[in-house]
């Protein structure tokens, strides 16, 4: 089946936004069989809106459609497809209770156009808002599949996980889905996960291996055509099985989630707790840990250290190994341990990790840009720490390092 992505929002036009959505939608449509091979985008004009509806049921079986649904007069993606397929808008009455409770429960005055964010059409499938307001419009006319999906990412990516994609595969007719499986990989890089499977990817059928690399990952994602999912697991697992045994030791989850999503979860479920030390990586490694819900469980805190002062009287760095003729310097292996054991011993969690280094671009204590020394102390075990040497902008070396924090702590917890 082919597709169409269709963005609607002047502010697209202008370019005061980035259209991330086609891009998801994209991935998304791949992953299960279909074939995105147009991508528009329009302003908020009812006309036009219409005119490019037009345009995309000439060639496409799908229109995924995206912004315009919500409560204020240029939001008319709805009454464009309406006026385009000939339906009428109706309310739907669950959405608009959701609305009116949800002014109800803050006590504020519900104003009249509000209630257009209930609005669908006629004979359409509603797809619920679990993380905002407007509903989406599931609709299939004249062998055309159409979805108008909210503009946000927040309440676009659940509805279309939790409903529009249900959707989209039962409305497939004669046409197997695709189904896909994550593998995530760390510690590894993606040509040298490549060599490793190299003979499975060149006689690959199906299922298919492709690798995708993101810093201080790689993802290998296992694709099959199946009636159903149980089906395309189960012609996938010998292909998993042999990867598994081949580069297991890097494996560190089979969904598509970040590392340290991962840690988070192992911390929580051991009932372990971490705490952080950064100097060059500037509270990265922390903001990386506190993004996950629960994390308040599991991580106590972070000290950022930027000067050898803040070393010193914050984690009780020795000032003999910071400074002095023949002193390591903040630079140091030495100074790494040191920040991690006060990092624990100050908070009184687990593990500990810290950071020391140079994010560039220009050199620091005569030590090069990209040189970063970590350190990992646990609670009854000595401290240990490692040297790194990272490439990138300042912002790349920051994030290498912290990736390769949330490594080290997956080898201790797996």
């Amino acid at each position: 089946m082919k597709a169409e992505i269709v963005a609607v929002g002047t502010e697209l036009l202008l370019g005061q936004i980035v259209n991330t959505n086609a891009q998801y939608l994209a991935e998304q449509c791949a992953a299960i069989g279909i074939d995105v091979h147009y991508q528009t985008v329009v302003g908020d004009n009812v006309e036009r809106i219409v005119s490019a509806l037009s345009i995309a049921a000439g060639r496409a079986d799908v229109v995924l459609c995206t912004g315009g649904l919500g409560p204020t007069l240029d939001d008319v993606t709805r009454d464009a497809l309406g006026r385009y397929v000939g339906a009428e808008l109706v309310m739907d009455a669950e959405g608009l209770r959701k609305i009116e409770a949800y002014f109800a429960a803050r006590g504020a005055v519900m104003v009249e156009s509000n209630r257009r964010q209930a609005l669908t059409l006629a004979g359409a499938d509603v797809l619920p808002n679990d993380t905002g307001m407007a509903v989406g419009t599931a609709l299939r006319h004249e062998g055309k599949l159409y979805v108008l999906l909210p503009g946000p990412p927040r309440e676009l990516k659940p509805m279309f996980e939790r409903y529009a994609r249900a959707w989209l595969r039962a409305n497939m007719d004669g046409v197997q889905p695709l189904f896909s499986k994550s593998l995530k990989f760390a510690g590894i890089g993606e040509s040298g996960l490549e060599h490793a499977l190299l003979d499975l990817i060149e006689r690959q059928e199906d299922p298919t291996i492709a690798p995708y690399a993101k810093e201080g990952e790689v993802l290998i994602r296992l694709t099959s055509r199946a009636a159903t999912e149980a089906e395309a697991f189960a012609k996938m697992a010998g292909t998993e099985a042999e990867i598994r045994r081949r580069v297991g030791d890097h494996l560190y989850a089979d969904e598509d989630v970040s590392l340290d999503a991962v840690i988070v979860r192992l911390l929580r479920e051991r009932g372990a707790t971490l705490a952080a030390a950064e100097s060059c990586t500037g509270g990265m490694f922390a903001d990386m840990a506190t993004s996950h819900p629960g994390s308040s469980e599991a991580f106590l805190g972070g000290v950022v250290c930027y000067t050898n002062g803040a070393k010193r009287v914050l984690l009780s760095v020795p000032p003999e190994l910071l400074e002095g003729e023949n002193a390591p310097g903040a630079v140091s292996a030495e100074t790494a341990a040191a920040m991690a054991e006060g990092a624990r011993a100050r908070l009184g969690a687990t593990f500990a990790v810290s950071f020391t280094g140079v994010a560039g671009p220009s050199p620091s204590e005569g030590k090069p840009p990209g040189l970063v020394y970590m350190g990992v102390a646990e609670e009854g075990k000595p401290t240990e720490t490692r040297e790194l040497k990272l490439s990138g902008s300042r912002e790349i070396v920051k994030l290498r390092a912290c990736r390769a924090g949330f490594y080290e702590l997956w080898k201790r917890l797996r």
